[in-house]
């Protein structure tokens, strides 16, 4: 069964909705803090908003879990050296974060671990503090991936730093 509630609060969410609540200077904090974070670890983050989903995706039921899985993949996440990329993943329309981990990272921490943080930052955004939320979500990631990841004598940058608003 479709839920109207839902399908009402994507077709309502508008690019306007998602500036609003990521205008340039936030992105441009995320894109900072992702690479001083980076600098600590050799783990590679990624963050991606999207407003809504398709009707078509609502229709059919589609998570932001399944959304996220298919953004990491698309975004190309998972091609790190050392399968070591993690996706914050943000479906405003849902008040939604999703954390995916590459199989590389996922082996070393619990999936409770990435569910904490995403708590974390949608309590945040919940108060409407998307780049201190978005940061601090960010910071924390980078402490985990620092204990599985430390960083190395030869620095890379496999994927951008640049926040994506889908």
């Amino acid at each position: 069964m479709m839920n109207i509630p839902r399908l009402t609060k994507h077709l309502l969410t508008s690019q306007w909705h998602l500036r609003r609540a990521f205008p340039k200077a936030t992105i441009s904090a995320i894109e900072a803090a992702i690479r001083t974070a980076e600098q600590g670890h050799d783990g590679e983050i990624r963050f991606a908003v999207e407003g809504a989903l398709e009707p078509w995706a609502l229709i059919h039921g589609k998570t932001p879990r399944e959304r996220a899985i298919e953004v990491f993949s698309t975004l190309r996440v998972w091609d790190t050296q050392h399968n070591n990329g993690v996706l914050i993943y943000v479906l405003l329309a849902d008040h939604a974060v999703e954390i995916v981990a590459d199989r590389g990272i996922h082996a070393h921490e619990a999936t409770a671990t990435w569910n904490d943080i995403c708590r974390q930052i949608e309590a945040a955004f919940g108060r409407a503090e998307y780049q201190s939320g978005a940061v601090a979500g960010i910071e924390a990631i980078a402490r985990t991936l620092r204990q599985h990841f430390p960083k190395r004598a030869s620095p890379s940058n496999e994927l951008p730093d640049e926040p994506v608003l889908l």
